[in-house]
C-alpha cells in the first residue's frame, strides 16, 4: 500500500530549500473575489526562481541525492518547466545535467535550461516520448533519472508551496492546484491534510489532457490515446502511480476546464493583476472564473507558472479575446458598387467597433456576379456590444458569417 509523504518530509524539504526558492507573494484577486462572494488570492509561483514551482522538487530530490549519485550526473525530461528547475537546482548541487525536450518544446524554455547549465536533447513530441529517452539515457549512462511529479523527494519538495500558504492564509478554506503528472497537487494537499484536514483541494487539468477523471474512476491510472492543449506543461498522458495514489487520498476533487477558459484566465491576468501566467499556470483560476467547482472563500489559486512563450501569447490573447468577443473575425458579402466599402467601414464606426484589418475579395469563384466579401478583423467592449454590431449589420443587409468564433 502507497504511503503518503509525511509532513515531517515536507519540513525537511522547507529547511533544505532555505536560501534557495523565493517566498513567493500571496496577492488578493478582485475578479475572483467578485466570482466566489469572497476573498480570493494568488499564489503567485510564476515569480518564483526559474519562473515556476519546479525549483522546489527538483532540488530538493537532487539535493538528497549521495556525493557518487551527484557525481554520475542527472537527466530528466520535461516540457519546461521542470526542465529549468532540474537545470538549476543541478548546478546548485554541483551536478551535471542532461534534459529531454519534446521536439515542439518553447524556445525560450529550450534557451532558459541551457542557460543554466544543462545538455538538451530534444526527442518526439511528447513528453511522455521525452520521459522515455531520459529513462534510456539514465540506463546507458548511470546518470540519476530525476522524475518531473513521481517520486517522494520531488511532491515534498512541491509540498513546501502548501506549507506556505497555510501560513500566509490561515483562514483559507479552498485551494486550487493545476494537475498535469500530479506532483504539485499530491505535495500541496499531503502538506495541508496533515495540519487541516478540513481545507478542500481541488485539483485542475485541463479538458484537452485530462487523465485523472478516467484513473480516478478507474481506481488505477489510465494513459490517454491522444491529447491536446495550449496548456504544454500539464499535458501528460498518464499520472505517475505514487502521484495517483497521494490523488487518490487526499485531493477532494479533480475538474476540467477548456483552452477557452485558460484563454480567458491569462487575459484576466494580465489586463486585472498586471501578471504573466503560463497557461498550465492559469488552469486554477480558469476553474474558478468558469464556475468548475463549487468554492469556499477564502480561497487560494495557485499561479504555478510564467514561462510563456511570446509568440504563444499573442495566440493566447487573441484567443482570449476572441472567447469574450471583445475580438471578432467575419465575412461579409454585399453588392460589388462604388462606395459600398466605406459605408461599411462608416457602419462599424458608428456602432464604435475599431476596425483591425480589412481583406477586399471580388473574384472567388463562390461569389455570386455582382457581389463581394470584405474580410474584417474588429475590437469591441464585449459580448452585447458584439451581438449589437452584428444584429445591425444583418438588419441593413449583409451577409455576416463570423469566422472561428468559440
Amino acid at each position: 500500500m502507497t504511503e503518503i509523504v509525511p509532513l515531517a518530509e515536507i519540513e525537511r524539504a522547507r529547511d533544505q530549500l532555505a536560501g534557495v526558492i523565493r517566498l513567493t507573494p500571496l496577492e488578493p484577486s478582485r475578479p475572483l473575489s467578485a466570482v466566489l462572494g469572497g476573498p480570493a488570492w494568488l499564489k503567485c509561483e510564476n515569480l518564483q526562481r526559474a519562473g515556476s514551482f519546479k525549483i522546489r522538487g527538483a532540488y530538493v530530490r537532487i539535493c538528497r541525492l549521495s556525493e557518487e549519485e551527484r557525481a554520475r550526473g542527472v537527466v530528466a525530461a520535461s516540457a519546461g518547466n521542470h526542465a529549468q528547475g532540474v537545470a538549476l537546482g543541478a548546478r546548485l548541487c554541483g551536478a551535471a545535467a542532461t534534459v529531454y525536450m519534446p521536439a515542439g518544446a518553447p524556445l525560450p524554455k529550450i534557451a532558459a535550461t541551457k542557460g543554466y547549465g544543462a545538455a538538451v536533447e530534444l526527442v518526439g513530441h511528447t513528453v511522455d516520448e521525452a520521459l522515455v529517452a531520459a529513462q534510456e539515457h539514465a540506463e546507458r549512462t548511470g546518470a540519476v533519472f530525476i522524475h518531473p511529479f513521481d517520486h517522494p523527494d520531488v511532491i515534498a519538495g512541491q509540498g513546501t508551496l502548501g506549507l506556505e500558504i497555510l501560513e500566509q492564509c490561515p483562514e483559507v478554506a479552498t485551494v486550487v492546484v493545476g494537475v498535469g503528472g500530479g506532483g504539485l497537487v499530491a505535495g500541496v494537499a499531503a502538506a495541508i491534510k496533515a495540519t487541516r484536514p478540513e481545507v478542500r483541494v481541488v485539483g485542475v487539468q485541463a479538458a484537452g489532457a485530462a487523465a485523472f477523471p478516467p484513473s480516478l474512476a478507474a481506481g488505477q491510472p489510465v494513459r490517454l490515446p491522444t491529447y491536446r492543449t495550449i496548456a504544454d506543461g500539464i499535458a501528460v498522458g498518464r499520472p505517475g502511480d505514487l502521484t495517483f495514489a497521494h490523488v487518490s487520498k487526499v485531493v477532494d476533487e479533480v475538474v476540467t476546464v477548456s483552452d477557452e477558459d485558460i484563454s480567458q484566465a491569462l487575459l484576466m491576468l494580465l489586463e486585472r493583476g498586471k501578471l504573466v501566467a503560463e497557461p498550465a499556470g492559469a488552469v486554477p483560476i480558469a476553474a474558478l472564473l468558469a464556475g468548475a467547482t463549487q468554492v469556499a472563500a477564502p480561497a487560494v489559486a495557485v499561479l504555478s507558472g510564467g514561462n510563456i512563450d511570446p509568440l504563444l501569447m499573442l495566440r493566447v490573447i487573441e484567443h482570449g479575446l476572441a472567447a469574450a468577443s471583445r475580438f471578432l473575425r467575419f465575412t461579409v458579402r454585399c453588392v460589388d458598387r462604388p462606395g459600398q466599402l466605406a459605408a461599411l467601414l462608416t457602419q462599424l464606426a458608428e456602432h464604435g467597433a475599431n476596425v483591425v484589418d480589412v481583406a477586399h475579395q471580388r473574384y472567388d469563384p463562390q461569389l455570386r456576379i455582382g457581389e463581394v466579401e470584405v474580410a474584417l478583423s474588429v475590437e469591441t467592449r464585449g459580448a452585447g456590444h458584439a451581438d449589437q454590431l452584428l444584429t445591425a449589420l444583418r438588419d441593413g443587409g449583409y451577409e455576416v458569417t463570423l469566422i472561428g468564433h468559440p
